[in-house]
């Protein structure tokens, strides 16, 4: 059982398991909104103050949180590695026929 004022944690496996496609749009927004208030709450509220249930639910949205932002960081390094060979392919062969376009 989540912590009063939490996000219950069968709401919170049942919002991750549905595919956003066949949420409406008031249910997106909700998850959204619920959401960021649980993941607000689990920062603020101490580990001492929860329960077992509720530190272990918080540790792993945590967990899951931070390979998302990982995940979403090499995507850019690629996209900034493939970008920035991309030039220079186009900076060479713009010095070998003259142009710098």
């Amino acid at each position: 059982m989540s912590d009063l004022g939490r996000k219950p944690f069968a709401d919170q496996a049942t919002d991750k398991v549905t595919p956003e496609s066949q949420k409406p749009t008031t249910q997106r927004l909700g998850d959204t909104t619920s959401g960021v208030y649980d993941r607000t709450a689990g920062v603020v509220q101490p580990d001492s103050q929860k329960s077992t249930a509720q530190r272990a639910t918080d540790t792993m949205r945590s967990g899951s949180d931070n390979a998302e932002n990982q995940s979403r960081g090499m995507a850019q390094s690629v996209t900034d590695t493939v970008g920035s060979a991309t030039q220079g392919v186009k900076d060479t062969i713009g010095s070998a026929t003259g142009g710098n376009k």
